[in-house]
């Protein structure tokens, strides 16, 4: 979106500070957030938080390249004591999380519901206890994950030892998204912490109040010469990206990602993109309707409103089941959000007025309107869209060519559900991809056939609560993965190291070369052992 007063260029960066009437209505600053004594969204009480944010903002002084590049020099000379690398500092540091999780859990539960109208049961669900369940097993694996893996050697190197030992990466860097601010936020932090990292987390400003919290408990509860919050906009972004870290971990859109990757390519820094795309739902008709309705209303409306990028972004079935499957969906939304769903404190509402016109402007695009067989009702002001189902929308249509990230549910028929197959491999691949059937046959061919970053099969998102699973996307979905020991494994060097002592010191490794020497080294090397005492002694194993 652009104006005469914001330049804005990506998810969640803003180039310039926009007058207090383009705040109210900003798509990235700080439309969204309300004042903390009312989660009422009128545009008067949008205005006046707007006022008192642009307020706040000019008397902060700027964080430009030269304080970025000082918090960098400043965390990597803590990180270079070695004092991070103990397992005291990090287990004290995932207590402190864990602490700081149960002790302000009223408050992190509304600022998620002034940023997102978040459901008090879903933030806890979705946000505090996924983030709480990381920090406990992190706490109770950090020992094993710690330990140096020792592996076997070969004869080229007898007498020897070898193991991998994992070692912190230095001072990394964490960009979190807006649509689960705390979770998104945390996760990686908790890896980056536990792997002995000095992070840095940069917490989006789409979701204002959750970042100023977690800017004000982590100088509360963390160890600030090792772990700092920045918050703000474009600036702050662009001075951070320009210093030098050893990872950055990113989760966003796809155009956000390739501005990361630009910017860290320069210092070679290796970087996870954790993006998303359009996830599908392949459902057969061999299914318990009622079940498959309720799992994809979980992961769609109940899963912040659409808003997530592992949410299903459409459906696929065939043309025979689509009225079957729309009907008990229709049954199914009314008992989990009423008659009248904009007014269910069970939904969250559309983050702010950029995308809440985002999602109009796709159901006004010629010819999708009349696809609408269910819902398509808005409230502006409170930047409410009910959850909305659509049959066979056009494939050149917005909807169908960019993620949704939303409540709109196109579904698409096809002849054979086999064919469903055919058209998620037509597209990028996303980042998880659904299936509902009890045909065994189906889900293998699913798994082989279909690239994804995660699969589920007969239910959705919950694949990402595993955590012996990676979570990460492929292709243009994302790089790398987390959760886990992975997410300790992301922020870790896996450094091979060979112990030998000066015993058995051969000369047979060392010039002059010579034709014995050769054999000997080729039946070694060949693990021709028999071969090469033979070589040795000067016989060959054909004499």
């Amino acid at each position: 979106m652009n104006n005469n007063n914001t330049l804005c260029f990506s998810e969640g960066f803003c180039r310039s500070r926009p007058n207090v009437a383009t705040l109210a209505n900003s798509p990235f600053l700080i439309s969204g957030g309300y004042s903390s004594n009312t989660c009422n969204p009128s545009p008067l009480k949008l205005a006046c938080y707007a006022t008192l944010s642009a307020v706040v903002k000019k008397q902060t002084p700027a964080f430009d390249g030269k304080e970025a590049a000082s918090l960098v020099e400043d965390l990597r000379s803590n990180f270079n004591t070695g004092r991070t690398k103990s397992y005291e500092w990090r287990i004290s540091q995932l207590q402190n999380i864990v602490r700081m999780i149960d002790e302000k859990e009223r408050s992190i539960t509304e600022a998620l519901y002034q940023d997102l109208s978040k459901p008090e049961l879903e933030a806890f669900l979705a946000e505090i206890s996924n983030t709480k369940s990381s920090c406990m097993l992190a706490i109770k694996e950090l020992k094993n994950w710690m330990a140096s893996e020792t592996v076997k050697t070969s004869v080229t190197t007898f007498p020897s030892s070898a193991e991998i030992v994992s070692e912190p990466l230095g001072v990394v860097l964490v960009i979190s998204a807006w649509n689960f601010p705390f979770l998104l936020s945390i996760e990686p932090v908790i890896g980056a912490i536990a792997a002995g990292n000095a992070v840095v987390l940069k917490p989006s400003e789409i979701s204002p109040a959750t970042s100023s919290l977690l800017a004000k408990l982590f100088s509360e509860y963390l160890d600030e010469t090792a772990i700092r919050v920045i918050e703000g906009g474009v600036p702050e972004t662009t001075a951070l990206l320009d210093q030098k870290w050893d990872k950055i971990f990113f989760t966003g859109g796809a155009r956000v990602g390739r501005i990361v990757m630009t910017a860290a390519a320069k210092n070679l820094t290796p970087v996870v993109l954790e993006l998303g795309g359009k996830c599908p739902a392949l459902v057969d008709s061999d299914v318990n309707l009622q079940v498959v309705a309720r799992r994809i209303i979980a992961g769609k409306w109940a899963c912040n409103n659409g808003q997530a990028c592992i949410g299903v972004d459409y459906v696929i079935t065939t043309k025979d089941f689509a009225s079957k499957l729309i009907d008990a969906l229709k049954t199914e939304l009314e008992s989990f959000f009423g008659k009248i769903p904009l007014e269910s404190k069970d939904l969250s509402r559309i983050v702010n007025s950029f995308h809440f016109k985002r999602l109009e402007g796709m159901l006004k695009e010629n010819g999708v309107a009349n696809k609408i067989v269910h819902g398509g009702q808005t409230i502006e002001d409170k930047l409410k869209i009910s959850p909305t189902i659509l049959l066979d929308v056009a494939e050149e249509s917005s909807m169908m060519r960019e993620e949704i990230f939303g409540p709109l549910l196109p579904i698409i028929t096809v002849e054979k559900i086999e064919d469903g197959v055919q058209v998620i491999r037509s597209k990028p691949k996303p980042l998880a991809a659904y299936l509902f059937t009890d045909n065994k046959e189906l889900q293998k061919q699913f798994v082989q056939d279909v690239a994804a970053g995660g699969i589920g099969i007969n239910d959705t998102v919950l694949h990402v609560t595993v955590k012996d699973l990676p979570f990460g996307g492929v292709g243009e979905s994302g790089i790398g993965a987390y959760h886990g020991k992975f997410s300790y494994d992301t922020f870790s060097h896996k450094k091979g190291v060979l112990y030998r002592s000066f015993v058995a010191d051969s000369d047979i490794r060392y010039p002059p070369y010579t034709p014995k020497k050769k054999t000997v080294l080729k039946a070694l090397l060949s693990s021709n052992i028999f071969a090469a005492i033979l070589a040795f002694f000067g016989f060959s194993q054909n004499s």
